[in-house]
């Protein structure tokens, strides 16, 4: 039986990316404000190899959802900045693997920060209840469609 209890345009305008946009155009205002000159994109590429330095292309791709051209493209414009290098898999040369360089480790700390901030000010007044709740929704949402 559908789920009825809710004006179902509203929900899907939601989940698709209200919340999520507003917070990645905060979080790009916030690094603009603060000198850190990375889109929101290039900034979970290096969070993901932050958990985990040395991932492949491939790796990113899962991790951050994106395709094998939006991950090439992202690693190409890191390279470019400087804040990541391509080194070729000992095990398999068309495996690029990606490693963080020294000004992208400094880069951490301070956006790290940024983004705690960020994610502060979007759940002020959520309590910690309602974000299980929305995370176990969001991620039923995800299983069904998986």
């Amino acid at each position: 039986m559908p789920n009825n209890q809710f004006k179902k345009s509203e929900l899907y305008s939601f989940i698709t990316g209200k919340a999520s946009t507003a917070i990645a155009r905060r979080l790009q205002k916030n690094f603009k404000q603060n000198g850190i000159d990375i889109t929101i994109e290039q900034w979970s590429v290096l969070y993901h190899l932050w958990k985990e330095d040395g991932l492949s292309q491939q790796q990113l791709c899962d991790a951050t959802f994106r395709d094998k051209p939006s991950i090439t493209r992202l690693v190409d414009n890191l390279e470019k900045l400087q804040l990541v290098k391509r080194v070729a898999s000992k095990d398999d040369r068309r495996i690029n693997m990606i490693y963080l360089t020294p000004s992208a480790q400094e880069l951490q700390a301070q956006s790290m920060e940024l983004a705690n901030q960020t994610l502060n000010e979007a759940l002020e007044g959520v309590t910690h209840g309602q974000v299980e709740i929305a995370k176990e929704v969001l991620q039923k949402v995800y299983e069904n469609l998986s």
